[in-house]
């Protein structure tokens, strides 16, 4: 099987400090951000986003948690994954700008299962997506707000995104 890395460590250090940026540049500053990774990997990224947002934006008050969206998938992989924990941060989402991390952007079903699982925890102002790489093949209506590489896939290609704490390196593999 064929492995092609698209994305190094430099690579995906530097997609995360654009991400930070954009998001500060959209939201006008850091008033009302909450920060929540779709575990695993959105996790690892939305940490490494929120220590970025503090090295640009002294201001910045660190919001950050993680939502498991295991009970709200519709897909197989409800059944195939252990339920995790949700952390939302003690300032809530209630009228906040909660942006959701994750990985990759495929289907859309993370997503809207992660949307779901939000309307438990309050109503925020406004919901935006931060995806470290776009591939497209979407089955709902689903785009992200920041995107670290968008990296046009065949259907039978597999995008493997690995980070440090996760996987002992960082770098985004296509397999084929």
């Amino acid at each position: 099987m064929p492995t092609r890395t698209v994305l190094d460590s430099a690579d995906i250090a530097r997609a995360v400090k654009r991400i930070s940026h954009e998001i500060l540049e959209s939201n006008s500053g850091s008033k009302d951000l909450v920060l929540l990774g779709i575990p695993t990997r959105g996790v690892e990224l939305a940490e490494r986003i929120d220590s970025s947002l503090c090295e640009i934006d002294q201001a910045y008050e660190s919001h950050l948690g993680h939502l498991d969206i295991t009970m709200y998938r519709d897909d197989s992989l409800h059944s195939e994954r252990e339920v995790g924990s949700t952390r939302i941060p003690t300032c809530g989402i209630e009228d906040k700008v909660v942006v959701l991390v994750d990985d990759v952007l495929y289907s859309g079903r993370t997503v809207r299962a992660a949307l779901d699982a939000l309307t438990d925890f309050g109503r925020p102002r406004q919901v935006k997506l931060a995806v470290l790489i776009d591939r497209g093949h979407r089955e709902l209506p689903i785009r992200p707000d920041f995107v670290g590489k968008n990296l046009p896939t065949a259907a039978d290609e597999r995008v493997n995104v690995m980070l440090l704490q996760t996987d002992g390196s960082d770098q985004v593999v296509i397999d084929k």
